[in-house]
């Protein structure tokens, strides 16, 4: 029998190289590729769906009507929060996160929702009926009109979705499925992109939704190749630890809404259950005020969220002193250490510096700059910040602190949780006094913290 030939495919970008290396030519990402088997020639499409080959007409822009894509609510507010107000018919989303974080459960309770209204389909590569009837039962869902469908080849899934035309169709998970054309293993980069494509094809022809869960490798990315996400209309991701009772749900892609908008849910006996006031989890509860801690209004896609930033500063007892964070940048905050000893003369060369964003919950905006140094400094103190503060703000390398996005929405939404003392960018200030927020607006660093030394 004669040897398969094989080549070498790249994970992040689709790449194919005829020899293994460290580094993807194409898009020069390290250890990415791994070997695939080299598929016959021939147009898989053409046979089977005519359709394809059929040249579409060139149309003016101008000619064509712009119709605002209609939605439908899955019958949990949070996901239809992250989804950008729901699904769309004929959208393509992919939902990845680690194993056992609550993906399958998540997607049983909405489609239990949706079956009442419409009709849905869940397919499971992964588990058998009775272990989803099972989960169903735990859950206490009205699962009677859920159809389900325990299968993992392609072509007989894609016969199911013509045969009973579900509005609503869940393939759990992608990287379970094969299809017979290729004869790479199921998980393979080749069978990964293929049965994604072909069920984002069906999607768009036959107008339904296709939510995908998706596997992370151990870095916590989608694993597969990277054309995974761009052929989807919609990418979420769970965050969070698992050992902790509350998930957040991110959209970093959406072709129909905001990305980077979150969705908090707490894990319950029954079930995910969304949180209406996000907020709350992310503040410690202290009955006096702390030195080391400072409240901050994050932007997470439309919502605004108050979260709390921890900083602890110890003498450091190696030569070498330790900055580690938890939810936040780390080289960011090297930076910004650089930044408070030469701006505001304030140094920390020999002390071990530890931030953490309270709640599980990950910052990724540079508006949390004040606020890590105002904890940094407070904990240097031993002194705590005045009770009832809030800040926000980007700190830049010359010490000027940078307005931040939507900032009368960061305000309103402090004074709204009793929040009485804000400090905020000079540019953030509003014209118009918000009731029961006294407000410090500020140009620099050094400022900021002798404004706060005033309130003391």
């Amino acid at each position: 029998m004669a040897k398969q030939k094989t080549n070498y495919t790249c994970t992040e970008c689709g790449g194919v190289s005829a020899k293994w290396a460290g580094q993807c030519p194409a898009c020069g990402q390290w250890n990415t590729l791994v070997e695939t088997v080299v598929e016959t020639a021939g147009n898989r499409f053409s046979s089977q769906h005519q359709s394809l080959a059929q040249t579409a007409p060139v149309l003016s822009l101008a000619d064509i009507e712009a119709i605002d894509v209609p939605r439908f609510g899955t019958g949990i507010d949070e996901f239809d929060r992250v989804l950008g107000g729901g699904l769309v018919p004929g959208g393509v989303v992919l939902i990845g996160g680690d194993p056992g974080i609550g993906k399958s459960t998540l997607l049983l309770q909405a489609l239990a929702n949706m079956a009442r209204l419409k009709k849905v389909l869940y397919v499971s590569g992964e588990e058998s009926g009775s272990q989803i009837a099972l989960r169903a039962k735990r859950l206490a869902v009205d699962a009677k009109d859920l159809k389900l469908q325990a299968e993992i080849q392609l072509e007989k899934i894609l016969n199911t979705l013509a045969e009973h035309k579900p509005e609503v169709a869940v393939v759990d998970s992608i990287q379970t499925v094969y299809s017979d054309a290729l004869t790479s293993a199921p998980g393979s980069v080749a069978q990964v992109r293929e049965c994604a494509a072909q069920l984002t094809r069906v999607a768009k022809q036959s107008g339904t939704t296709i939510i995908m869960v998706g596997h992370v490798t151990k870095e916590g990315a989608l694993a597969g190749p990277r054309v995974l996400e761009h052929i989807v209309d919609t990418v979420l991701y769970f965050e969070g630890d698992t050992h902790s009772s509350f998930r957040l749900v991110r959209a970093f892609k959406n072709r129909f809404g905001a990305v980077n908008e979150l969705g908090v849910f707490a894990m319950t006996e029954k079930g995910l259950r969304g949180v209406s006031n996000p907020s709350a989890l992310f503040l410690s509860q202290h009955d006096n005020p702390v030195p080391g801690s400072c409240v901050m209004v994050t932007q997470e896609g439309t919502r605004p969220l108050l979260v709390e930033i921890q900083a602890l500063v110890d003498t450091s007892h190696v030569p070498n002193a330790r900055r580690l964070s938890v939810g936040l940048e780390q080289n960011r905050l090297a930076m910004l250490l650089a930044v408070l000893h030469r701006h505001a003369s304030i140094a920390a060369f020999d002390q071990d510096v530890f931030v953490n964003a309270v709640g599980g919950v990950k910052i990724t905006e540079p508006a949390a700059d004040l606020a890590v140094l105002l904890a940094i400094n407070s904990s240097m103190r031993n002194k705590p910040l005045p009770r009832g503060l809030v800040v926000f703000g980007e700190v830049g390398l010359t010490g000027e602190i940078r307005p931040a996005p939507r900032g009368q929405e960061r305000l309103r939404e402090a004074a709204k949780l009793g929040f009485s003392l804000a400090v905020i960018p000079k540019a953030n200030a509003p014209k118009q006094k918000i009731e029961g927020l006294n407000i410090i607006a500020v140009e620099r660093i050094d400022e900021a913290f002798s404004r706060l030394r005033e309130q003391d």
